[in-house]
Formats: C-alpha cells, sequence, structure tokens
C-alpha cells in the first residue's frame, strides 16, 4: 500500500467545537500520523500521513468535522512523508 501525507487548513466555526479532538479521534480510528492545531486567525492547521485510503478518508470526514463544526472551507495539498510516529493535538 502507498503512504502519502496531506497538509492544510480548515476554516468556518471549527475553534471551541471539539474540532481537535474529534480529528485526532478520527486520525487515531484510521492509523495515521500528524498533528493537528488551532490558528489564531480561527482556521485549524492538520497534517497527516498514512495509508492512501485511510489519508482520503480523514480528508473526506474534515469536509464537515464533527456535528457541532461548520466547515466552510478546507484546503489540503499533498506534502512529502514526514516520518512522524502517532498524532497529537498541538496547542
Amino acid at each position: 500500500m502507498q503512504r502519502i501525507c496531506l497538509h492544510g487548513y480548515v476554516s468556518g466555526r471549527v475553534q471551541g467545537v471539539s474540532f481537535r479532538q474529534n480529528t485526532a479521534t478520527q486520525a487515531e480510528r484510521l492509523e495515521l500520523d500528524g498533528w493537528v492545531r488551532n490558528l489564531s486567525d480561527g482556521r485549524v492547521e492538520v497534517l497527516f500521513e498514512g495509508e492512501e485510503v485511510a489519508v482520503r478518508e480523514l480528508a473526506l470526514w474534515l469536509e464537515t468535522g464533527p456535528c457541532t463544526a461548520k466547515v466552510v472551507a478546507l484546503e489540503l495539498a499533498e506534502q512529502p512523508l514526514q516520518g512522524i510516529a502517532g498524532f497529537v493535538v498541538r496547542g
């Protein structure tokens, strides 16, 4: 199986709605590595890598996020693999 890495930004009502924790839960369920964090401009930044099918599944989930969120834009771009182990929520 091919491994890929995606990095990007989620915009909308994505802070204060458990977006980061729910993203981490989904990533761990899919056995992905990477991180998620809030940005000062109200967006959420995310980087995740793993088996391509699982990465694409998380990317699809990010289009709506948890039911408490209101995603208005998702920008993702493929990146070189980072070699990260585990998935963490950053500050």
